[in-house]
Formats: structure tokens, sequence, C-alpha cells
């Protein structure tokens, strides 16, 4: 079972791995362009994050919708359907993506204020995001051919898109940023050219005839049942995305209210490095649904049991390192981003608290998976809304009226540490309200075993 999870997994947390070490080098190169101005070079970063991750959102809805149209399609032998599929999800992504390009510059000092960025970020935030905005169209189209390439069980030649836009990203950094001198506006073209060419890579995949299904320009209209079918199946991962830009809307303006541009900065390289640790559990999570949902359906439940101990172990060994390495040598970390003394102390400070209970964190991540692969999407929603919408949002709103900043700190290891205790609740709930079938053990059974 170790085996089998690690080769359906492996290419998922490659890239994950990947793609979260891109957004950290983007960190590393800014802070050390800017030196002295590094705080709020690396606070603009910050800030204009949750705003690229609802496009991020976008492209993962009208992925994985147009993904699961798809798969029922070929697997119906319904090849019509399946290429008005590709079709509509590719239209969509355009007019969504172009859709997003025009609001967000148009709003773009609005927005900005709204997710919390102070005077001094002001301006390098604006600079990122006048770049990548422009280029939302080509994120969005680029993340939805991603999701139908592995729909398609082509998991492999969507994991090397993948890796080749993060590659590419990670060499043109230094180019223009260094190279050119352009600092933060360098970081942001360097980002749209490697998603430029990632695109590009993975919707060639389609337009060469290499998938099941054969797709040509003129098939890019939309059909509106199986757009109301995508964008149905699809909300749930972009309520997911939306909820983080939400959350960090209050975190970044409690920041700025009670720790000021240091404090932001702060947070931006911290989540970064937490990202790090939680994109691979996730990855570890995509290749645990489909055994847990073939087996569940071939009535193999001590193989759906022993897959989920399997994930279970390595995505809490995973984060269970991650914590011992940030809260152990902050410090020496917080020194590759900025040379800034006030941030290393603000950070050092940050770091420890805020990584407190990241071991936990693989239980709400296996949770939902275990939850969504056994038909059971309520409970799946409510976990991955619990940790950022249910708990952290309340928790930022009051604790810093009584702690001040380290009351913004102590609210990630709280609602973490709740979105534990949620997740072995309603696995026990399950255990509890279901009762016995298909051979004497039901889903609520099997849940309560694992």
């Amino acid at each position: 079972m170790s085996s089998l999870l690690f080769k359906l997994s492996a290419p998922s947390i490659l890239g994950m791995l990947v793609y979260a070490l891109y957004n950290i080098v983007d960190t590393v190169f800014v802070g050390q362009a800017l030196g002295e101005e590094s705080v709020q070079g690396i606070g603009g970063l910050a800030i204009a994050f949750p705003i690229q991750m609802l496009a991020l959102g976008i492209g993962i809805g009208l992925g994985v919708g147009g993904a699961s149209v798809t798969s029922r399609a070929l697997g119906a032998k319904e090849l019509n359907k399946a290429e008005k599929t590709l079709g509509t999800a590719f239209s969509l992504a355009i007019f969504l993506g172009l859709a997003y390009t025009a609001v967000g510059l148009y709003f773009l000092d609005p927005l900005l204020e709204l997710f919390g960025a102070t005077e001094g970020i002001m301006p390098y935030a604006r600079d990122y995001l006048e770049i990548t905005l422009a280029g939302s169209v080509v994120f969005t189209l680029g993340i939805a051919a991603e999701d139908l390439v592995r729909a398609e069980g082509n998991a492999r030649y969507a994991m090397f898109g993948m890796l080749l836009g993060a590659g590419l990203n990670i060499l043109l950094d230094p180019v223009f940023i260094f190279g050119f001198g352009m600092g933060v506006k360098g970081a942001a073209i360097a980002t749209v050219l490697a998603q430029c060419v990632s695109m590009a890579f993975l919707l060639r995949y389609f337009l060469a005839g290499k998938g099941s299904v054969p797709f040509k320009i003129e098939m890019l209209k939309t059909d509106p049942g199986i757009s109301r079918e995508m964008l149905a199946i699809g909300i749930s991962p972009f309520v997911i995305e939306a909820s983080n830009s939400v959350m960090m809307i209050f975190v970044n303006n409690a920041l700025g209210t009670y720790g000021g541009d240091v404090s932001i900065a702060a947070f931006g390289i911290i989540h970064r490095l937490i990202m790090f640790i939680f994109l691979p559990m996730l990855g570890i999570s995509f290749g645990l649904q489909p055994i847990v949902g073939y087996n569940y359906g071939a009535k193999q439940f001590s193989r759906v049991v022993e897959s989920v101990k399997v994930a279970l172990k390595l995505s809490t060994l995973l984060s269970l390192a991650g914590f011992l390495v940030l809260f152990l040598f902050p410090e020496q970390i917080l020194s590759i981003f900025s040379p800034d003394a006030e941030l290393a102390a603000v950070g050092t400070n940050a770091m420890r608290i805020v990584v407190l209970v990241l071991p936990f964190i693989s239980f709400q991540v296996i949770g939902t998976t275990v939850f969504q692969a056994l038909g059971m999407p309520k409970p799946a929603f409510i976990l991955s809304l619990a940790r950022q919408l249910l708990f952290l949002l309340p928790l930022v709103l009051v604790l810093p009226r009584f702690y001040g900043l380290n009351g913004v700190w102590a609210s990630f290891p709280i609602s973490d540490f709740m979105a534990f205790g949620l997740a072995v609740g309603l696995l026990w709930w399950e255990y509890r309200r279901f009762g016995r079938d298909m051979d004497g053990i039901g889903k609520g059974e099997l849940v309560g075993k694992v």
C-alpha cells in the first residue's frame, strides 16, 4: 500500500513542492534585491498573493468541473460531450480570466487597500499586480488545462507542465530582478512569462492530438448545459480558494493595525514556508483519494483502512519535520529572505507561535479526502473551510483586541487545533451515525476504524 500510494501521489507531491518553492524563491530574490526596502517589497508580495489566489480559484474550479464531466463522458463513450466540455472549459477560462483582469485593474487601488496594503507597501503591491493581473487569462487557462490533462489519466504530462512553469520562473527571476534591475516588476514579469510557457505546453497536449479528445480552435464555444454542470461541481474548490483570500483580508488588516509593515512582511514569509509543507500533504491526499474510492467501491475495506493509515503517517511525519525546522531555526531561515533586523526579530517570535500545532494539520487534510472519496460531501466541505473561516477568522477579529499582535499570531495554532478536533469529531460522528451495510460494514464504521 505504501508503494501504491507513493506511485499515485509522487507526481502531485513533486509538482506541489516546486510550485511552493518558486513562491518562496520569488520572495527571497525580491527581499535580497531591495535591501533596506525589503520589508515593503516582501509586504507587497504578501498583499498580492491572496488576490492572485482568486484567479487560481477560477482556474481550479473550471478544471475540476471540466475534468469531472470529461471523465464521465469518456467513460460513457460520449466523445461529442467530451469535446464540448473541453471547448466550454477553455472558453470560460478565457472569458473569466479576461473579466478578472479588467475588474482587478480597474479597482486595483481599492482592492489593495481592502487586502491591507499600507502606505509603504502600496507601491510595491501595485507594481507587482499590474503585471500579474494582466496575465490572469494565461493563469486561469493554464490551471484549467492542467486539471483536464490529469482527468485523461496523464498525470505525468500535467506534472511536467507545472514543473516547466515553476522551473522557468525560478530561472527568470534573477534575470529580471537583478540583471535588468527591475525589482518587484521583474518578479511579476518572470511569473507571467513562465505561466505563458506552461500554458502553451499544456494546451499543446490537446491541439497536437495527444489526448483522448481531439480538440480544435473552432471548438471554443460554451454549451449552457455543460457550463451549469461544470460550475456546479467546480464551485466547491473555488469557494475554498476564495475563503483563503477572504481570510487574508482580515489577517493583513489586523497585522497592519497591530504590527505595521514588518508584521505583514513576516507573515508573508511564514505563510509561504507553511505552504511548502502543506502543499505536499495535499499531494499525498490526491494520491489517496482514488485508492480509497476504488477499494471502497470494491468492498475491500481493509485496504481502505490501510491506505488511510499510511497516508496519515506520511503526512504527519512530513508536517512534524517541517515544524521542527521552522521552530528551531527561525532566525536562520528569515535571514535568507531579508537582512532587516526588525523583520528577523518579529518573524522569529511569530514563526514559533504560528507553527505550534503544525503536525496536526495532516488530520484535517487527510480527513477531508476520506470523506470526499466515500461520497460524504457535507463533512468534507465543512472540514475544508473549518480552519480558515469557521475558526481562524473569528479568532483574528477577537484575540488582537486583548493581546495585540501576539493575539494575531496565536489565532493560527488555536484554529489549527480546533480544526484537528473537528476532523476527529466528524469521523466519530459518522461512525456513530451510519449503520451497517455492505457485508456488515458501512461507511460510518469504516470511518470509525480509520
